[in-house]
Order: structure tokens, then C-alpha cells, then sequence
């Protein structure tokens, strides 16, 4: 791709603005740098909170560990964790500080003063207010369509802080992903410089192998990687591939300290896009430069899925990833725009069914299963088989499918997400 083409500076920003650390589920995480936020507006603890939360941000918090809390869960513990211990500057390693001390604070807080969450009524899907009391002092700081994005803030009722039109569903602070493709992806990977992205594609692979070698080691959650390597034959690299990926959720949905490098804005989809393409490359033995061009297809296929299913949506984000995955193994193996695309259109066929019920152990199990489809994806197409146009929601054209499964996730699961989050509050 030449270096003119906007698409080439389109891409590097995008891989810079959706690779980032973060540490803990993404959705807690971001209401603990909303309160730790707002506890720096209002400069000093409050003694009394109010978050407001759209559906999906309590659906995705309501399971999961917040980490540096001592095991606590839930919207009231990410906003109190914020308050209490929060680095606003570290933004999505907000709590990644937190001492025995602090952690007492917490407890004590949620004991004694008063954290009322109530549902959003903005009619965004990613949307959470933070709102914090001192007698009569008082601010708020929103966080709207994505996990960093304050659209406003408020001290004594007063707004010091607004992004015009932001009840959009827009997300007019990031790079144009309209001029995403595939096989314009496959270019870019291909001719970039890799010095634009080596610094955060290096640290996506030491923190993400980090936290998954951490959830093979450790006891997280419900195991998923460690019993993979147990019950199947964890020298096949397709076990090993899963397993990896799958641990890291393990540690991660389960209050793991260590970060993740997250893709799309969540840590979920960065170890599912990351970790089995990092895993081939060792099995193949490929060099540094290799790995992390076949980490730029998967990371950036990933992204242009989720670009029209949106951040959180009923369809499972680890679907997409391991898709992702999928295409960087192909690209990591020497395939070219034809296998890349099959490879996508053939894992989209097996698993676009898998529905998202918020973050927890469980996700780890769907990981797994995703990154399997996009590892059979590539061999199918590899030993000449492949679903074709008109096998169900699949058509002809691999930007055709994933158009249509975007349709899937943003519209056609919209009542599913809605009937998924009323079961999970057991109305």
C-alpha cells in the first residue's frame, strides 16, 4: 500500500487508538476511571454515589471480578475502587495501584454510605454516569459509546466539559472505519512500516501471552485452558492455540492484576485475537516481523467486524476475534487475500450463533470454540472445501458476509439482547 493512500495513516491510527492496556473487564473498568474521575473533579471522597448504567454495561459487569478489590463484583464495587484508590491518568489502568489500605476503604464505603445504581434512560447502548456527593458539593463525569470517551462533565451542577451531539450513536473521535476491507487490510499488513506499530504490537504479545501462561499456571474461573491441555493433546497446536487464548480470559473474567492489550474495547477479544496467532508463530517458528504483520490482520479484521455490530451487542465479541485469529494464522501460514477471505467466510458460517450474557468465566469457553472455527476455517479452505453463497446468512463476497453479520449482531439481536438482560436480572 503506498504510503500516500489514506488508508495506510487510517490504519495506524485506528491500531493506536483500539490497542491499549487495560486491566480487568473492560466495562468495570471503565465506570472505576468514571468515578476515579469524578472523585478528581469534586476533590474529595464523597459520601454518597449514583451511577447511572445503560443495559449492556450492567449486563457485562454484573458477573465479573473487579480486579485490586479483593474479589468484590459488580457496578457498585468498579465505581467505589475508582473513588477510592483510582488513577484518572492511567485511564484503563485506572485501580492497577491499590493497596491493603485502600482496598479497606472500599469495604467500608459499600458498608456505610449510600451507592445507588440505576438504569440509564439515554437509549444508548454504551452509556454510564458517575455521580458523586459532599454535602453540597457535587460532580458527574459520562462515558459515552466507548470505554474513554467522556462526553461530559459537571462540578456543582455546573458543566465544565461537553462534546456537542453526543446522545449520537456516533463515534466521531475515532478514525473513519468505513475504508476497512479486507483485502486492503492484507495490503497494509503487508508494506507498512512496521516501526509505526511494533511498540504496541510488541506489547500486545508480552502482555497478553503473560496473562494467559498466568491463567495456565494459576486457578481461574472455570479452568478452560488448563482442562483443554489436560483432556486433549496439548502437543497438536490447534489444542495449544485455544487453550492460550482461553486461559488468558480465565485470569482476566476472574480478577487477574495482570493487563491485557484490548482490540475492539475489550480484553476478551484482544487475548482471542492475539494469543493463537502468537502460538502458531512459535510452532512455525517465524521471526518477529512475521508475527507481527500476520498480528496486524488479525487485529485489524477483528476490528472491521466489529465496526458494524458495534461495542457491545447480543452477538458474542469473541466470535469475531477468533475469526481474527483465524485470518492471521492464514496469513502466518502465507496465505493471500483468496484464503484470507475464505478462511473468514467459513468460520462466520459455524459459529455467528453464539450469543453475549455479559462478562464471566464462561467467556472463556466461547473463546474457544471461536478461535476453533477460525483454525477449521483455515483448513477447510486449505484441503478445498468451503460454505458458498446462500448456505443461510452467507453470500457471495467476504464483504458481503460480514456486512450481513453485522446486520445480525447490531440489528437482528437487538430483542435478544433486551430478553438476555431481563433473564440475567431474573425479570
Amino acid at each position: 500500500m503506498d504510503k500516500n493512500d489514506k488508508r495506510y495513516s487510517a490504519y495506524i491510527d485506528i491500531l493506536h487508538e483500539e490497542l491499549m492496556p487495560a486491566m480487568g473487564c473492560t466495562e468495570p473498568i471503565a465506570i472505576a476511571y468514571a468515578g476515579a474521575m469524578a472523585r478528581k473533579v469534586l476533590g474529595m471522597i464523597p459520601d454518597r454515589v449514583l451511577v447511572e448504567a445503560s443495559d449492556n454495561i450492567i449486563k457485562n459487569v454484573k458477573s465479573v471480578v473487579v480486579p485490586n478489590t479483593g474479589n468484590l463484583k459488580g457496578i457498585e464495587a468498579a465505581a467505589i475502587a475508582g473513588i477510592i484508590a483510582g488513577d484518572a491518568d492511567k485511564v484503563l489502568q485506572v485501580i492497577s495501584e491499590v493497596n491493603d489500605e485502600e482496598r479497606k476503604e472500599m469495604a467500608d464505603f459499600l458498608q456505610t454510605k449510600e451507592v445507588k445504581v440505576v438504569a440509564s434512560d439515554s437509549g444508548l447502548i454504551f452509556d454510564l454516569v458517575v455521580n458523586v456527593f459532599n454535602g453540597d458539593e457535587s460532580a458527574s463525569v459520562r462515558i459515552s459509546h466507548y470505554h474513554t470517551n467522556i462526553v461530559r462533565v459537571t462540578k456543582n451542577d455546573e458543566t465544565t466539559f461537553h462534546v456537542q451531539h453526543c446522545d449520537d450513536l456516533n463515534t466521531k473521535h475515532t478514525t473513519d472505519r468505513t475504508i476497512m476491507s479486507v483485502e486492503s487490510i492484507i495490503d497494509f499488513a503487508d508494506t507498512v512500516d512496521l516501526d509505526k506499530v511494533r511498540d504496541i504490537l510488541k506489547m500486545q504479545v508480552a502482555h497478553n501471552s503473560a496473562i494467559a501462561n498466568e491463567g495456565i499456571k494459576g486457578n481461574w474461573g472455570a479452568n478452560v485452558g488448563s482442562v483443554l491441555l489436560k483432556s486433549r493433546d496439548k502437543d497438536d497446536i490447534t489444542v495449544r492455540a485455544k487453550a492460550m487464548a482461553a486461559a488468558g480470559s480465565d485470569a482476566r473474567m476472574s480478577g487477574c492484576e495482570l493487563p491485557v492489550m484490548i482490540v475492539s474495547g475489550s480484553g476478551n477479544q484482544g487475548l482471542a485475537t492475539s494469543v493463537p496467532v502468537i502460538e502458531y508463530a512459535k510452532e512455525l517458528k517465524a521471526d518477529e516481523d512475521t508475527l507481527l504483520r500476520s498480528l496486524l490482520v488479525a487485529n485489524l479484521v477483528t476490528i472491521h467486524q466489529k465496526t458494524s455490530i458495534g461495542r457491545l451487542s447480543a452477538f458474542c465479541g469473541a466470535v469475531s476475534a477468533g475469526v481474527g485469529a483465524g485470518a492471521g494464522i492464514t496469513h502466518l501460514h502465507g496465505g493471500k487475500y483468496k484464503d484470507i477471505a475464505h478462511t473468514i467466510v467459513n468460520a462466520l458460517a459455524i459459529v455467528s450463533g453464539i450469543v453475549c450474557d455479559g462478562a464471566k468465566p464462561s467467556c472463556a469457553g466461547k473463546i474457544a470454540s471461536s478461535v476453533e472455527a477460525g483454525i477449521l476455517g483455515f483448513h477447510m479452505y486449505k484441503n478445498g472445501q468451503q460454505f458458498l453463497g446462500g448456505d443461510g446468512i452467507i453470500v457471495k463476497g467476504v464483504e458481503n458476509t460480514i456486512k450481513n453479520i453485522g446486520r445480525l449482531g447490531s440489528v437482528g439481536m437487538r430483542e435478544t439482547d433486551k430478553e438476555i438482560i431481563r433473564i440475567m436480572l431474573g425479570e
